[in-house]
């Protein structure tokens, strides 16, 4: 497979960080009607959700903070939250790394195949790195255009 699945990696990436900061802890954690997560939910739910994708399935070392799992896992949401979650910078700061980390680790990889095949929920079947890199640039898209409405509603 052709590498050129990471500069719209990164790209989508920037842009994820780019839209969030500079708002405020008020923004970052309003839930708006209608909505059943906040921005700093979304932003953990891409990070934890790409750690899988790119490292879980392959059986690399997987760098998801324990409280990560249980603020942002599928299925959670901030209205269950009962302990301290990590400020915008720690999530920033999390998101460029992984970026980086996985452009280093799965460069030259994506035709790999990965442990367990991820399906998605509409049926779709991931067996390669470079499919699953190139499902999560759709996965962090719709969360994107999600912090987009998100920071319209919250502002």
């Amino acid at each position: 497979m052709d590498q050129t699945v990471f500069k719209p990696l990164e790209f989508v990436r920037q842009r994820t960080i780019n839209a969030v900061k500079d708002l405020s802890d008020k923004t970052l954690d309003t839930v708006p009607k209608g909505f059943n997560n906040n921005i700093r939910w979304n932003l953990g739910h891409v990070y934890v959700v790409q750690e899988r994708f790119a490292f879980q399935t392959t059986g690399e070392t997987v760098q998801i903070p324990e409280n990560y799992l249980r603020l942002f896992s599928p299925g959670t949401k901030p209205a269950d939250w009962n302990e301290q979650v990590p400020t915008l910078e720690e999530l920033l700061k999390a998101l460029e790394e992984q970026a980086q980390r996985i452009q280093e680790t799965f460069q030259n990889r994506l035709d790999e195949q990965v442990k367990k095949p991820f399906t998605t929920g509409s049926g779709l079947t991931l067996n390669t790195v470079g499919e699953l890199l190139t499902f999560s640039l759709y996965h962090e898209g719709m969360h994107f255009q999600t912090i987009s409405l998100l920071k319209r509603f919250s502002e």
